[in-house]
């Protein structure tokens, strides 16, 4: 793995599903301080967590967490990103992993192996996770993204829609039950993220790309702009994020039986 890489957590209240969410607890700790616990038990040079909320952010301090406040204007996690790597005064070459501050079951190895795949492929300006679909169903389904890859495990393109499509086997309606033809690798994409600062900066600086338009997946901007996409196939996904009252009752549950930690200086 690597050190020297940083790991920002964006952090807002709004959430439609689950107002509030960051400072909901989970097993008697905000959300946002279990993913903070996350990111610290990394091999990161620096964990903050990026918010433009003053509740948020006291809840961090207090806990002896670092806080960048930021604008409530970004349209976008990665603006939100390229503030802090400003603000900060990190340097164009520095590696920033995005740790969304409703993931609290991402392994801290899978952070360290996003920056040690940008290490290892400076031609990349970011760097992303996927791991394989087993079934016609998720590879139909639209909320779950594909992605397929070139031989030296570049993203070649991300899509809603089933891909690569299996020409002669998908045309059928049954195609969604069916089971999946072999011989053929279709990967799920994780939203997990790590990106050279120069990176954040040129995606903030462009406009919205078409094909980001049409399917509603950001990354499609920094393909459309020529920088290209390490991903990272792993066979273990992490645990579901919390989005929903249920997902925040699983959470709940799976951290139940922990000591909450008091607060930690970072």
């Amino acid at each position: 793995m690597t050190s020297g890489f940083r790991v920002v957590i964006p952090s807002r209240l709004a959430s439609q599903r689950l107002p509030g969410k960051p400072l909901l607890l989970v097993g008697g700790r905000p959300l946002v301080l279990r993913v903070w616990d996350v990111a610290r038990e990394s091999a990161a040079s620096e964990v903050s967590v990026a918010t433009d909320d003053a509740r948020i952010a006291s809840c961090v301090s207090e806990a002896g967490g670092d806080v960048v406040m930021t604008s409530a204007d970004h349209a976008t996690g990665t603006d939100r990103l390229a503030e802090v790597a400003e603000l900060r005064g990190y340097g164009q070459d520095d590696i920033v992993v995005n740790l969304q501050g409703d993931e609290p079951f991402v392994p801290p190895a899978l952070l360290e192996a996003l920056a040690a795949a940008l290490v290892a492929n400076p031609t990349c300006g970011i760097a992303t996770v996927a791991t394989p679909i087993t079934s016609s169903e998720e590879l139909f389904e639209p909320s779950v993204v594909k992605t397929v890859l070139d031989a030296e495990g570049r993203a070649l393109y991300f899509s809603r829609s089933p891909i690569p499509f299996v020409r002669g086997r998908f045309e059928s309606s049954s195609a969604h039950t069916e089971p999946l033809p072999p011989g053929v690798s279709f990967l799920r994409h994780l939203g997990l993220y790590a990106y050279r600062v120069r990176t954040l900066h040129a995606l903030r600086a462009a406009p919205m790309a078409h094909a980001e338009s049409a399917e509603s997946l950001e990354q499609l901007r920094a393909m459309h702009l020529g920088i290209r996409i390490h991903v990272t196939v792993v066979d273990d996904p992490p645990g579901r994020g919390v989005d929903t009252p249920d997902d925040l009752a699983r959470a709940s549950k799976a951290f139940g039986h922990t000591i909450p930690l008091g607060p930690t200086a970072s």
